[in-house]
């Protein structure tokens, strides 16, 4: 008995390394729902992503409920540092996209919107989200 218990422990051992870790590989996907206008909120979201973007990991920040006020030109006042960090995500190669239900409820218009900005729609944001191995997180 001692040796059958012995034997599945050795299984087990050979069997776990051998698995696919739980935790974020090198180059996983990052998907940040960012849907906070609150400005520490929002810089906490935008700032661990970029960290992780910095990091080799593929970066998609989606502007969602509340948070498409930080994608509107209009709120450069209360939004500028946020705004540039999101500019220079995309200039890098990030992608950041943007609620279109959520523009219309809050009033934002594709034309105010930051240069680079992609609108979002099920295949755009389901291709981001749902591509394998992507961790999520969400402000």
């Amino acid at each position: 008995m001692k040796f059958i218990s012995y034997l599945l422990l050795g299984i087990a051992l050979i069997g776990g390394s051998i698995a696919a870790p739980a935790w974020a590989g090198d180059s996983d996907p990052l998907f940040v729902n960012l849907t906070t206008d609150d400005s520490h909120r929002a810089n906490m979201g935008i700032s661990f992503g970029s960290k992780q973007f910095e990091r080799g990991h593929p970066l998609t920040i989606f502007l969602n409920d509340k948070g498409v006020a930080i994608g509107a030109k209009a709120n450069a006042a209360k939004f500028g540092d946020h705004q540039k960090m999101l500019t220079d995500l995309i200039n890098k190669g990030a992608v950041v996209l943007i609620c279109p239900m959520c523009m219309k409820h809050y009033g934002v218009k594709e034309s105010d919107l930051l240069p680079g900005l992609k609108i979002g729609n099920p295949e755009l944001t389901g291709s981001a989200l749902f591509k394998d191995h992507t961790k999520t997180l969400a402000w």
